[in-house]
């Protein structure tokens, strides 16, 4: 016990100051994409033709991303020829409807507040059963890590419970498989009302992927309404609580990391 204590001493503080202060994120992190149609010429297909996931098209003969389906990897950053897309660090990504996902270089509508009853209600005690249907257990991986001392979600009263009845909504992640569809739609009947559904990753947004796989459903949305989209795949940790917070109205529309009182 003395050498646990004398290393927890030793470590010091760990908990991130998010949302009191911007956060720390790595150089090499692959967050909101910056577009500039100003860059692309007419008739230039090399980003669309390498993405993975068609999440890249050409709409009115400019860029056009939908971050529900992207798989935030860097093939289209380096098959531009002209430098008009490339990725930032900026975590900030979630939305509340899936319509603002798809961007085209414009400023990004983050995710709206619930509406005051409802943050009375969820806004200092929120319970979530997360339920993985279908995942490839990174996004799930991403969501326990928020549990951890480095980012302690329960200081937000925001707690990840084991079953539906004592949860206030589910956190859903995968492309809602065939098998799991039955599932999902049992553990969302026993969550009492009023209740949320949080798509987290691509696969829960859009399938992935998986899109247009006859095994899947494309994401939650054809199952459950989904009141937060995060995309990413899979979304880094900050990305997902800065959602949950803007969600509860923790956080400005714009702010980086300025916590409402």
């Amino acid at each position: 016990m003395l050498k646990v204590l004398l290393a927890r001493a030793h470590q010091g503080y760990r908990t991130v100051a998010y949302p009191a202060a911007p956060p720390t994120l790595p150089d090499r992190l692959r967050g909101r994409p910056h577009l500039d149609p100003t860059k692309c010429p007419p008739g230039c297909q090399a980003c669309v033709e390498v993405c993975p996931t068609a999440a890249l098209k050409i709409v009115a003969g400019k860029p056009q991303l939908d971050l529900g389906r992207c798989l935030f990897c860097p093939e289209c950053e380096r098959a531009c020829p002209h430098g008009a897309l490339h990725f930032t660090p900026d975590a900030r990504l979630a939305t509340s409807h899936r319509a603002a996902l798809h961007f085209d270089g414009r400023e990004l509508e983050l995710a709206r507040a619930l509406d005051e009853q409802s943050r009375k209600l969820f806004g200092r005690s929120l319970k979530l059963r997360q339920v993985s249907a279908g995942g490839c257990n990174a996004c799930e991986a991403d969501l326990n890590v928020l549990t951890t001392v480095v980012f302690d979600l329960s200081r937000f009263g925001i707690r990840f419970v084991a079953a539906p009845r004592h949860a206030d909504g589910l956190v859903i992640t995968g492309p809602v498989t065939r098998n799991m569809r039955l599932a999902l739609q049992k553990t969302w009947a026993a969550v009492p009302p009023p209740k949320l559904v949080i798509a987290v990753g691509a696969c829960a947004i859009s399938g992935g992927p998986f899109a247009g796989h006859a095994e899947q459903h494309d994401g939650v949305e054809s199952v459950l309404p989904v009141d937060l989209f995060i995309p990413g795949c899979p979304p880094h940790p900050i990305t997902i609580l800065d959602g949950l917070l803007r969600l509860l109205g923790r956080l400005t529309p714009a702010s980086p990391g300025k916590e409402i009182s």
